[in-house]
């Protein structure tokens, strides 16, 4: 079995931390929130990779480096761990893991096979993506995630580039948010909330915080679930359109698939059912592959075979852990492993 990078010498890695633009700083503000993170399923992501001491694996959305830090403690020294965000606070984060074995490199991880080239990595012995949003990202009010603050409208994870939602919402036309509101958001009065944001730019009134989105979502909804922010639905397929959350998650999939080493792991960790439907199709896709008509005359031996393997059932956190954390209650882990069929 191929084992990761190749066999040339082994530079320390922390030295190729990629350095961001002095004009994309974060701010002390976000910085100061960097600690609040508390990682969703950290064991049992990280024991789901079965890491083998000398493994080569990448952490697809470092975060806080809640598992990138519980790889490490595994990993033996010819071990190698290469991570990736597209969020600025979290390379931060990344620059303070001194580590020999490790290499974080701000990019989006729909661009993995670019940081594979980077590293000359032909195969890994595993890759996780931990999906969605992290606690800092929504805790800190000027980064515009959370209808929780009032702060600038911005809600996009990689501060360096993309339109702002309040960017966005100056030219969307009603129809495309209706549909964005509905798709993302599963918010079954999407058109009332789209009629009444295009209303409020028709009439002169830009929306540029927050707090201005939220109010004019929630004077749309004429039911309210209990417990639950009318503009809660709104929020998120704003943030998962600005970001291409799930366009992105599509585009990384199938290179996880190409940089697998047989017997390599893929574990994905979704917070919401959008990205767990992609994440479940896709690994069905390549564990059953046959896609010939009922009846076709060929031979079981000669159906195509399976590229990934489902293991176990899908994981959800613990009561323990809903309890400790209550941002976890909606997250969903998967697991499969690389075959040796190409």
């Amino acid at each position: 079995m191929m084992m990761g990078a190749n066999s040339a010498p082994k530079p320390p890695l922390n030295s190729a931390i990629n350095s961001t633009p002095s004009s994309n700083s974060v701010s002390p503000a976000i910085m100061s929130t960097l600690s609040t993170h508390i990682t969703v399923l950290l064991n049992e992501a990280v024991d789901a990779l079965n890491i083998k001491p000398n493994g080569t694996y990448i952490d697809g959305t470092f975060g806080r480096g809640g598992h990138s830090k519980n790889i490490l403690s595994k990993l033996g020294s010819a071990g190698r761990l290469f991570a990736m965000d597209r969020d600025l606070a979290a390379i931060e984060t990344g620059k303070q893991i001194q580590d020999a074995r490790f290499c974080i490199e701000h990019r989006h991880f729909s661009e993995i096979n670019q940081l594979a080239v980077n590293h000359n990595l032909t195969s890994v012995d595993g890759i996780l993506l931990d999906l969605g949003i992290s606690s800092p990202q929504i805790d800190e009010g000027e980064r515009g995630f959370s209808f929780r603050f009032d702060g600038p409208l911005d809600m996009r994870m990689d501060q360096t580039r993309g339109k702002t939602v309040a960017e966005l919402l100056t030219t969307i036309s009603e129809q495309q948010l209706g549909k964005v509101i509905k798709d993302y958001g599963e918010e079954r009065f999407a058109k009332q909330v789209a009629r009444a944001i295009i209303k409020e730019r028709t009439d002169g009134r830009a929306i540029t915080t927050t707090g201005q989105l939220a109010k004019v979502v929630a004077s749309a909804i004429p039911k309210v679930e209990p417990g639950q922010n009318p503009a809660t639905r709104t929020f998120q397929a704003l943030r998962i359109f600005v970001n291409q959350e799930l366009e992105e998650l599509s585009l990384i999939l199938p290179q996880c698939l190409n940089l697998l080493a047989v017997g390599g792991r893929l574990v994905v960790i979704s917070f919401h059912s959008l990205e767990d439907r992609v994440v479940k199709r896709f690994i069905q896709s390549e564990e059953n592959r046959d896609d010939l008509p009922a009846n076709f005359p060929i031979k079981a031996k000669d159906l195509p075979q399976a590229r990934l393997l489902s293991i176990g059932r899908a994981i959800k956190p613990s009561a323990h852990e809903i309890k400790q954390n209550v941002r976890a209650r909606s997250a969903v882990m998967r697991v499969a492993e690389r075959t040796a069929i190409a």
